[in-house]
């Protein structure tokens, strides 16, 4: 991967700290020395509290592990990310989207973060937005509305 190449990590991030399929991949270009520029949609961070309440509901965390999961999440979410705030206008864009494509409504929103902040990196062609998620419906959603994305699985 292009140093300094930008990476929008979609609702796949819980994958780094439950060790799923496309894990290391996804550690590999968020590492601070890959010096990628990451950016997140705020809605995230429900999305990963959700993915971490599930696993441990399911038995595959312990409440210690989810602890420190999101201790990690959030220093990350501090300190590495650039968020993409939800407003009434993102709201709007992700209504369409889902007009247009098969999503569901967090993943719309996700999209729509992606869709407003590609119009600044399109001006940078040595640096393409990469839209990351693990949903193939939402690789194709975002391939469609004209933006670089990549499925950690197919990283292994």
């Amino acid at each position: 991967m292009a140093r300094g190449k930008r990476v929008f990590p979609g609702e796949q991030r819980p994958g780094q700290a439950l060790r799923e399929a496309g894990s290391a991949w996804v550690q590999a270009i968020t590492a601070l020395r890959a010096r990628n520029k990451l950016i997140i949609a705020r809605i995230t961070w429900v999305e990963v509290l959700s993915a971490f309440a599930r696993r441990q509901r399911e038995g595959s965390l312990l409440p210690a592990d989810v602890a420190r999961a999101i201790q990690a999440f959030r220093y990350d979410l501090d300190t590495q990310y650039q968020v993409v705030e939800l407003d009434r206008a993102l709201t709007e864009i992700a209504g369409q989207l889902v007009g247009r494509h098969p999503l569901r409504a967090y993943d719309a929103v996700q999209l729509a973060s992606a869709l407003r902040i590609q119009p600044a990196f399109a001006r940078t062609k040595s640096s393409p937005l990469t839209f990351v998620t693990t949903d193939d419906r939402l690789v194709a959603a975002a391939q469609a509305e004209g933006l670089l994305a990549d499925n950690p699985t197919r990283h292994p």
